[in-house]
């Protein structure tokens, strides 16, 4: 299978910085190293190894007196799945000061390091979060929306003919590796349950009491249990732009899964549709998932939030507090999909509105550009919404 380029930029910053990339399992994020960083790489570790992580468990330093002994200085060396380890934390920041190691450290999350209070670099490295495959990654290679939708974008979901069977292990995998492994949720059942629940507030603001009811666990377990969500990058809280006066903004945060394969999967759902609701949903997710991912690759100092007044008008993401957007996966746009935004533009606050949908042909209406949504992402991914193209 022909492998396909990454967007990440990490070339430059490796030159100067430590990296720490965590991202969901299966998103690539050791296919990228090695297809794409490998020849400045001096050294490589994989702590799937068993054998290799139990040594280093058993005595950290192994790695340093390795360095030493190979006398690398200046070097670029990959440590894969550090969260394994997490005594080497110490042991990196002793040869970052004294030999000038940049290391790439990558893992499916940093909980367990934050967990085991280990040293996480400070200003010594830099954190970066690796997103399954977006569109400018796939437009050139037969992007397919549909195929997007249902199989999600982790790479071999999204590639495979019938995912469904690869999608129901994912989920399972995840619940025995990442959540019993840690010792996080004793009960596995009650927290398949919650992650079931949880998967029916996908795009929806958060509301704890009622997904504890609905889950048959305490509100406080389910508060933790989204926190394990967000620390393992399963899942997004999208917060609120609240700088509105005319009209009162609800303070509560929204909540998205981080593939729409995986929403899916949870939901048991049959192969969606544009004439179910459910299409309009995903889509508006899939939008959210490739803002995400530009965000975290290109801009992140950047925000994204959403807005919705007491009064129920909506806008479904606000970028960098300056660019307000609405998705709409009709094909035929009308007033009635622009009130929200209408409704944004009375406060003045943003510098352009943007309405993502599915006609053929762009346009400006009432202020606001009506955008085919590849040609929003043909957009996004070109800069046209980055800071330094509005200063």
């Amino acid at each position: 299978m022909t492998y396909i380029q990454r967007v990440i930029p990490l070339s430059s910053l490796l030159k100067s910085k430590t990296v720490l990339l965590f991202g969901p399992r299966q998103t690539g994020k050791s296919s990228y190293v090695r297809e794409q960083l490998s020849s400045s790489i001096a050294k490589t570790y994989n702590l799937l190894d068993q054998g290799l992580l139990l040594r280093l468990l058993a005595d950290p330093t192994l790695i340093r007196k390795e360095i030493e002994f190979d006398n690398l200085r200046d070097s670029i060396v990959f440590i894969d799945e550090i969260q394994k380890c997490p005594a080497l934390m110490d042991e990196i920041h002793l040869m970052i000061e004294e030999r000038g190691i940049r290391f790439l450290l990558t893992g499916s999350s940093a909980r367990k390091l934050k967990k085991s209070g280990a040293n996480l670099l400070g200003g010594r490295g830099r954190d970066r979060n690796f997103h399954p495959f977006v569109y400018q990654e796939l437009k050139n290679n037969g992007f397919d929306l549909a195929r997007a939708l249902n199989h999600g974008l982790i790479p071999s979901h999204y590639l495979a003919e019938a995912p469904d069977e690869d999608l129901a292990s994912y989920v399972g995998r995840y619940l025995t590796e990442e959540i019993a492994g840690e010792g996080v949720a004793r009960n596995l059942p009650a927290f398949s349950r919650f992650l079931q629940v949880a998967s029916l507030a996908n795009g929806q603001l958060i509301n704890y009491t009622s997904i504890a009811n609905d889950s048959k666990i305490s509100r406080a377990t389910v508060q933790n249990w989204f926190q394990v969500l967000y620390d393992t990058l399963l899942a997004w809280e999208i917060p609120p732009f609240t700088k509105t006066v005319k009209r009162k903004s609800i303070d509560t945060a929204k909540f998205y899964f981080f593939d729409t394969g995986i929403v899916r999967a949870l939901r048991r759902l049959p192969w969606i549709v544009p004439e179910q609701t459910e299409w309009g949903e995903f889509f508006e997710q899939f939008i959210m998932m490739e803002l995400k991912a530009w965000i975290d690759y290109f801009e992140p100092l950047a925000t994204l939030q959403y807005w919705r007044s007491t009064s129920k008008f909506e806008v479904d993401f606000i970028l960098d507090g300056h660019i307000a957007i609405e998705v709409k996966s009709t094909n035929r746009v009308t007033t009635q999909h622009q009130k929200g935004l209408k409704a944004l533009m009375e406060e003045n606050i943003c510098g352009q509105y943007i309405l993502v949908c599915n006609e053929e042909r762009p346009r400006h209406e009432n202020g606001i550009d009506i955008l085919p949504w590849r040609l929003f992402l043909d957009r996004l991914w070109d800069g046209a919404y980055s800071r330094k193209n509005r200063e």
